[in-house]
């Protein structure tokens, strides 16, 4: 095996740019003394190097070491800054008390369960299975959540079952999310922060009631919304269609269906030239049914014989030979016996694949009483309204009232909170205080000054100051006539702590 620090030399006097890897590796071992640096290389570094692979290692470790720091950390290093930000963990004061060895044995460790997980090396096949289809659905912020996930596995703290059903969970989570098309941004910072919620003690319950309590952009769609929502969308230019396929044609059976050996169907074909017989089965809207529901889950199945069906006529495909009554396909059940197709019989297949769907990415499952326990009420503050006699009455008054309807339309997760000296309004916390004064309100917004877009330069900077309110960005609301261009701004608040910004 090459000595390491000759690799390295080797490597830089190339001129060839050290990735994020190389640049670590050097960091960790070299300076060390020469047996010891070779053994933590032989012991740990090197087994590290072939879980993953040459070509694998190349290209994933650097996602590797961003999620294993946002699991140390909780922070999230920016993609360019994985390796500065490593040599701040390795330099912090608890790592450094334990030593590079053990160091070193950790990230082997994390390295181990990684693998399991984003590459496939996962030995338990209904583990595999699940790490598969999370890795389909593209959900690389999901792994700090997971990698913590996994050592609680490892080390006995999670049940083999309850890791099974937390990333079936996951996956649920970020599938109905998909499809009801809320925003993805925030899924990183939402994952980050997925393991302060648990009570390991309770440990699939408690992230079972964290999802379902997760307000707003954050949500887990329920049955009525994911429901609702897969009936009508664009199913067959979905990112991921062969994903969502596959798991409704395999769900519940032992027996598994290799999806990729079949070809998608539209049962209403896509030729824009219709026949005379589909026309006459769709009826006189004709053109508006195919243009609604031609790439919907209630059109699309899959087949083996997608070049025999062609665009031929519904009772056609449903009778030939390998047509839909002869179907092995769950996909197709029922298509024997429907007698025409038609917008009726499309809503209606679309609604039982729905149905199936809810089971197959099913959502979190308590007791209301339990679920109940897990919500967390703030202690009022004993004032109102009243304690402020500027809102109360005067000028202010009719400002404050026309600001507060606003602010609390903004989401439904917005409440109010009234305390002694400023009104505050929350999401997950703060984003937006009201310091009443006798002919303005005071404003104070929740996020960095330099993040704050201020077309009119309204707003200032009061990181420096002392002020009642939380957020480094003050304006000032004294006419209803600004009230449009301050809900602009308390927007910004509010989305940027709801995470509509990704890390890049």
């Amino acid at each position: 095996q090459d000595n390491p620090q000759l690799n390295f030399e080797s490597r830089n006097s190339t001129g060839r740019e050290l990735t994020q890897a190389d640049l670590i590796r050097n960091f960790v071992l070299m300076g060390l003394e020469p047996q010891l640096q070779t053994r933590l290389y032989t012991q740990f570094w090197r087994p590290m190097e072939l879980d993953f692979g040459q070509e694998a290692y190349s290209t994933h470790f650097d996602s590797f070491m961003r999620h294993y720091l946002t699991v140390k950390t909780g922070d999230i290093p920016r993609v360019s800054e994985v390796y500065e930000a490593f040599k701040l963990h390795a330099r912090s004061p608890a790592t450094t008390k334990a030593g590079v060895e053990a160091l070193v044995s950790d990230l082997r460790t994390f390295a181990h369960y990684f693998c399991a997980m984003a590459l496939g090396a996962e030995a338990d096949g209904e583990l595999k299975r699940a790490f598969h289809d999370v890795r389909e659905l593209k959900v690389d912020v999901a792994y700090p959540f997971l990698l913590e996930l996994y050592h609680d596995y490892a080390t006995g703290t999670l049940p083999r079952q309850d890791l099974l059903a937390a990333v079936r969970l996951v996956e649920a989570y970020v599938f109905r999310r998909a499809i009801c098309a809320i925003p993805t941004n925030s899924l990183n910072k939402t994952f980050a922060t997925f393991t302060d919620a648990l009570k390991k003690d309770r440990y699939l319950e408690s992230l079972q009631a964290h999802l379902l309590l997760l307000p707003s952009y954050r949500r887990f769609p329920n049955d009525e919304e994911f429901q609702r929502e897969i009936q009508t969308r664009d199913l067959y230019n979905f990112p991921r269609r062969s994903y969502w396929l596959r798991r409704i044609e395999n769900h519940g059976r032992k027996e598994r269906v290799p999806v990729d050996e079949y070809t998608i169907e539209h049962i209403l074909p896509q030729n824009e030239d219709l026949s005379m017989e589909w026309r006459k089965a769709l009826g006189p809207e004709w053109e508006r049914i195919r243009e609604t529901w031609l790439h919907t889950l209630g059109n699309l199945t899959l087949t083996g014989y997608n070049s025999e069906y062609s665009d031929r006529p519904f009772p056609e495909k449903r009778d030939m030979k390998g047509g839909f009554k002869e179907s092995p396909l769950k996909l197709n059940h029922g298509l024997g016996q429907v007698g025409q197709w038609n917008e009726a019989t499309i809503k209606a297949r679309a609604a039982t694949l729905a149905g199936i769907a809810t089971h197959v990415w099913s959502p979190p499952n308590l007791a209301p009483d339990v679920l109940a326990a897990y919500r967390t009420k703030a202690a009022p503050s004993g004032y109102t309204i009243a304690d402020h006699p500027h809102l109360v009455a005067g000028p202010m008054h009719d400002i404050f009232e026309a600001f507060r309807r606003e602010v609390l339309a903004l989401d439904p997760c917005v409440s109010e909170e009234i305390l002694k000296l400023y009104v505050a309004y929350k999401a997950e916390t703060n984003f937006v205080d009201v310091v009443p004064q006798a002919k303005r309100l005071r404003l104070s917004l929740n996020l960095p000054f330099s993040d704050i877009t201020d077309p009119r330069g309204l707003c200032k900077d009061v990181s420096e100051l002392g002020r009642w309110g939380n957020g480094d960005v003050e304006i000032s609301l004294s006419d209803l006539g600004d009230l449009p261009y301050v809900m602009g701004l308390v927007r910004q608040a509010i989305e940027k702590q709801l995470g509509n910004a990704e890390v890049e």
